[in-house]
């Protein structure tokens, strides 16, 4: 994303280049070892990193509204306009804002999980949970974290993702997600803090976020003249739970529909040229989701299937095609050898893990 979107490197918080798999026994893996020199995993602050391209769309022309955007009417004949309703705060009406309505051709919903855009058009419902609080940690323990990041796995933390540590500029971000448990969030949440306690033992919580994470993408993301991108879609990656930059090729990909569509302004666009947008955005990155869906499915299933997943990480060519396809969002073309030991090597994970679980059964009953 810093390569493809021209951004700064005075925005990235951290330059990770390390990570720790730690599995439900607290065996710790490293990985990070394939990583070529200039390779590493950017650690941003939202704040920062949405400012930024907020300010440069617009120095480039694009005209920013502050506004809460309310509800969309919807036009009764191909050529009208949709009308956006939106509360605008411009500091001029005090803090309730000003209603105000705006006609629009097309209209992107790039306004996250909770996308109001997505509701107007009957776009269909996901689900997801994610917590996570900034904790300050004292000066000589940030320097274990400087670039180093954690990731824990097991039914404590979640009973269908994982628990993570990340580094931001002078804090730590602690937390975990969960689809099938979100009542249990804030318990999974302390879960994390003490499998990593010793690590962060004596920080300050400074801040508490909560926000919902798409599962899959949405039934429906398109609708005449609407399209949805990012979040709003459901384009977040499974068993990584990443979407950034997802979210910001999406919506680049969509622009650019738009900009041929209309022969760069001189026509109106039809549902037919936002189409090419999700064909293309499908083609590139069907693949990949799919994946990522099977090894979450298959790995983040038990305790046991966890512990083969970690056991898995430590060898190189997984790492390898892990880093690849993390780093450069595609699905990284294998070695057919490697490959196939990769297959013999999972397989014999999952069977030890399988015993695993059926003498934790034996002890159980």
């Amino acid at each position: 994303m810093v390569g493809e979107f021209d951004l700064p490197l005075d925005i990235i918080d951290r330059r990770v280049t390390k990570m720790k798999m730690i599995s439900p026994s607290n065996i710790a893996v490293d990985i990070g070892q394939t990583l070529k020199p200039h390779e590493y995993i950017g650690m941003v602050r939202r704040e920062v990193l949405d400012a930024y391209l907020r300010d440069r769309a617009k120095e480039n022309g694009a005209n920013v509204i502050n506004g809460l955007f309310l509800k969309m009417d919807m036009p009764q004949r191909w050529d009208e306009p949709y009308v956006l309703h939106y509360t605008e705060y411009d500091g001029k009406k005090g803090a309730m804002g000003e209603k105000v309505s705006l006609e629009v051709d097309a209209v992107i919903g790039a306004d996250g999980a909770n996308s109001r855009v997505a509701k107007a058009i009957n776009a269909g419902d996901y689900d997801y949970a994610i917590a996570f609080q900034r904790i300050k940690i004292p000066d000589e323990k940030m320097v274990y974290y400087e670039n180093l990041a954690e990731m824990y796995v097991g039914d404590d933390v979640s009973p269908d993702f994982y628990g993570w540590v990340f580094p931001k500029c002078d804090h730590v971000a602690v937390g975990t997600g969960t689809v099938t448990h979100k009542s249990d969030i804030k318990k999974f949440q302390l879960a994390t803090r003490n499998r990593a306690k010793d690590k962060i033992l004596g920080g300050k919580i400074i801040r508490v976020e909560a926000h919902p994470i798409p599962e899959h993408p949405r039934p429906r993301r398109l609708s005449g003249r609407v399209a949805l991108v990012g979040d709003a879609a459901g384009y977040v990656t499974k068993c990584s739970g990443e979407g950034i930059y997802f979210a910001a090729k999406s919506g680049r990909m969509c622009a650019e529909a738009i900009v041929e569509g209309s022969q760069h302004g001189k026509k109106m666009v039809d549902e037919g040229d936002l189409r090419k947008y999700l064909e293309k955005w499908d083609k590139t990155y069907w693949p990949t989701y799919k994946v990522l869906d099977v090894l979450q499915k298959v790995f983040y299933r038990s305790n046991p299937a966890r512990e083969a997943f970690v056991e898995m990480c430590a060898d190189e060519y997984v790492q390898k095609m892990t880093f690849d396809s993390y780093l450069y969002k595609t699905v990284a073309p294998g070695n057919p050898l490697e490959d196939l030991k990769l297959a013999v090597n999972t397989i014999g994970s999952l069977v030890r893990a399988n015993a695993l679980r059926k003498e934790m059964e034996k002890l159980n009953v």
